[in-house]
């Protein structure tokens, strides 16, 4: 985060000011806030965030943004006008090809790019041919200093955890670093492709992807969960998904990417500036909660149930903040994909059901459905849950109970007249 201690504008304008933020340095900008007092009679604007800032324009009752490519230089642009500061966030600025990081790690290309940073592909100089993947971390600087310090520290915590970790099913972590404000985790480079793009080629010619394959995926990624939920310091992934998963030529998933991961220590809260919130077709809702939502081992088995409801349907799951206001909106995995078996599709339903309590409690569960017994019939969404109908329709109730005394009074008269 960058700030312009004071700002340059064109003067009144029909009854407006239009600053211009003045850049050298090929950045996007990705938000800008704060506010600006000016000198003029223009009242305070509140300047809301918004991609791609190209201009500010202050009226007296809305703030107007157009979009563009901007760079940035040090040097504050002053002509006295601004007493506050304006703030804005840049996108982070890929390394180049060929730097070397941490006197080892020489970077090769990027292989991913999201809001908090890249992934890339680099040369380990010291283990000669060994390809690794290098997570970049950049934080957003505008944080309160002591929140700021903890985010670091927490990623050093979980980084030291995540070095531990020994599974076939997930790449093995091996260093971690910083440099200036940007922390770097670095994993062993899985070669193959993803399973978004499986799914993808599988629909581009009008097909599915096997259910045994899907199944076969399925029961190595539990696996690797089951290895995670079970640590001593349990683990939550909380970023499952099909680009998150990839197939090896040799066959075997492995589950990529520990951006989001959060370890369950006692009594710790979730500090989401850093660890984000997952991608929102698999976010289970209590993912949604900030500071104060509780994920756990059942926050991975909704985005597990997702995970394998797009797979073998080549539909994303409907986002649950949608499904929590339109209730019953998710269709059923055979209504797209006939060829699914009724208990694949029971134990899918059953994963990704709102309520955590209503999910298999842990991923024995949620396997022993999927491979052994049908999962319980999965329980409607709780806005759906009808009453029973008596309570429901009382009218009804007493038409029943009238023609119903009407039928035995009609008996009683006639057993008499025998």
């Amino acid at each position: 985060m960058n700030t312009l201690t004071s700002i340059a504008h064109t003067g009144p304008s029909g009854g407006m000011i239009l600053v211009y933020l003045s850049f050298t340095n090929n950045l996007t900008i990705r938000s800008i806030s704060g506010k600006i007092s000016t000198n003029h009679t223009q009242p305070v604007v509140n300047v809301k965030p918004l991609l791609g800032v190209d201009r500010v324009c202050l009226g007296r009752s809305n703030a107007e943004f157009k979009t563009g490519l901007l760079s940035y230089n040090e040097r504050s642009i002053a002509d006295g006008s601004g007493s506050d500061c304006l703030r804005f966030e840049t996108m982070p600025v890929p390394i180049k090809a060929g730097t070397v990081l941490h006197s080892r790690y020489q970077v090769n290309q990027i292989i991913g790019q999201g809001g908090m940073g890249c992934i890339y592909l680099a040369d380990d100089l010291r283990l000669e041919g060994r390809l690794c993947a290098i997570k970049e971390v950049e934080y957003d600087l505008a944080l309160p200093e002591d929140m700021l310090n903890e985010v670091r520290d927490q990623f050093q915590r979980e980084a030291t955890v995540l070095a531990r970790l020994d599974h076939p099913n997930l790449p093995k972590v091996s260093d971690f670093f910083s440099i200036q404000d940007r922390d770097y985790l670095v994993m062993d480079f899985v070669p193959g492709k993803d399973l978004r793009q499986l799914m993808i080629e599988a629909r581009q010619q009008n097909t599915y992807i096997a259910e045994e394959d899907v199944l076969d995926w399925a029961s190595q990624l539990a696996d690797a969960l089951k290895y995670l939920h079970t640590q001593e310091t349990p683990i939550v992934h909380r970023d499952i998904k099909p680009s998150n998963l990839k197939l090896t030529p040799n066959g075997l998933v492995k589950l990529v990417d520990f951006g989001l991961v959060k370890v369950l220590a006692p009594g710790e809260v979730t500090i989401t500036v850093l660890q984000g919130q997952g991608t929102a077709l698999y976010t289970p809702l209590e993912q949604y909660g900030g500071d104060s939502g509780h994920t756990d081992a059942r926050s991975d088995i909704y985005a597990f149930g997702g995970t394998l409801y797009h797979l073998l349907t080549n539909e994303a799951p409907i986002n649950v903040r949608d499904r929590f206001l339109n209730p019953g909106s998710l269709p059923r995995v055979r209504d797209l994909n006939h060829a699914i078996s009724v208990r694949t599709e029971r134990a899918i339903l059953w994963a990704l059901q709102l309520h955590p309590e209503d999910r298999p409690k842990d991923i024995d569960a949620f396997v022993k459905a999927l491979f052994i017994e049908d999962a319980p019939m999965t329980k409607t969404f709780r806005g759906e849950r009808l009453q029973p109908k008596m309570i429901r329709k009382p009218e009804k109730v007493l038409i029943y109970l009238a023609g119903s005394l009407m039928i035995i009074s009609f008996l009683l008269t006639l057993i008499r007249n025998f």
